[in-house]
């Protein structure tokens, strides 16, 4: 188990490093200069001499792999520099912005994995088998839907036409209703579908009818036995789908207003202010390694054939330490 972690928090070091170089080196190659875009600006009215000063602190005019060398010395020891949008430090604009995204990622990616197991378990309890292809189909219906649409479907329904959500001066739990409801159900899509498919392959298996033949209800065969087998695949999709969330956010955002991450990394883009976008890229990635390490953490607890398999790995380990110390 200890050698598994290790082995799991090396690749997530390795993924953040790799996210990183390549987003600098990517960014580096890019036409234009953010420097002259923002302060070369005749409405900033900065002399020469500033302008050269300026160049000079974000280390502009360096070589490339110097300037690489600086930011990830700078990212170690904890600084990730100055916005070059509004001359503020990256950490302050962060701080605003990655509570903001996380307040609405988060409840959304809850509200996703229970839409996906209530479309399961309907279509699993459904009687009939026009009923139960119905729901089958609804996520194929959700996943093709933009955000961007949902959330103006959202807003035109429950905040003009029922009143029920306000757009201007809600308080923040009207604020955060209908941003998570649109991140929500794109997102619940392809869990509902992968779930859907594994709890058929999981009912399929000889254990299931021989369980059945001993007077097992449905309930207590789905409760005990499929849904375990089926969350195993479902649970990985959750974790490469999350990167999904922080992607959707800048829609989201950008629809209901908010000042998330997501807006952040798009004004950032447009303005080429590195400094900010080498931050939310790290940012993004460590969300997205955290997660998915989270859910190989979860494996063996759903699945006991894996904690064997690890503590047999461990004890073989163990005997062959011993033979060579003998």
């Amino acid at each position: 188990m200890a050698r598994y972690l290790i082995g799991r928090v090396l690749q997530a070091l390795l993924v953040l490093w790799i996210a990183y170089t390549a987003t600098f080196f990517l960014l580096s190659v890019l036409p234009g200069d953010g420097i002259m875009i923002k302060f070369e600006s005749p409405e900033m009215g900065l002399s020469a001499a500033e302008i050269e000063a300026i160049r000079q602190y974000y280390h502009v005019d360096d070589p490339t792999l110097i300037q690489y060398l600086n930011a990830v010395i700078g990212t170690l020891q904890g600084d990730l520099g100055y916005s070059i949008q509004n001359a503020v430090p990256v950490r302050e604009r962060l701080a605003t912005a990655v509570p903001q995204t996380l307040s609405v990622a988060i409840p959304a990616f809850v509200l996703a994995v229970v839409l996906a197991g209530v479309f399961a378990l309907l279509a699993g309890f459904a009687r009939f088998a026009w009923l139960r292809r119905f729901i089958q189909s609804i996520p194929s219906l959700l996943v093709s839907l933009p955000s961007f649409w949902v959330g103006l479907l959202l807003i035109q329904v429950f905040s003009f036409q029922l009143g029920w959500v306000p757009m201007i001066n809600p308080n923040p739990v009207q604020a955060l209703v209908l941003p998570i409801i649109t991140l929500a159900i794109p997102i619940s899509a392809p869990l509902a579908q992968i779930f859907l498919r594994s709890l058929e392959d999981a009912q399929s298996r000889p254990f299931v009818q021989v369980v059945h033949a001993k007077g097992a209800g449905r309930w207590w065969v789905l409760s005990r036995h499929t849904a375990k087998n089926a969350l195993l695949p479902t649970l990985t999709m959750a974790g490469l789908i999350f990167a999904d969330i922080l992607a959707g956010s800048v829609v989201v955002e950008t629809v209901f207003g908010r000042p998330g991450i997501g807006r952040l990394m798009s004004d950032a883009v447009a303005s080429q202010d590195l400094p900010v976008i080498q931050a939310v890229v790290i940012i993004a990635a460590a969300l997205f390694v955290t997660v998915n390490l989270l859910v190989d953490l979860l494996y063996p607890i759903l699945d006991p054939r894996l904690r064997r398999q690890w503590t047999a790995t461990e004890s073989r380990s163990l005997d062959t330490r011993q033979e060579v110390v003998a």
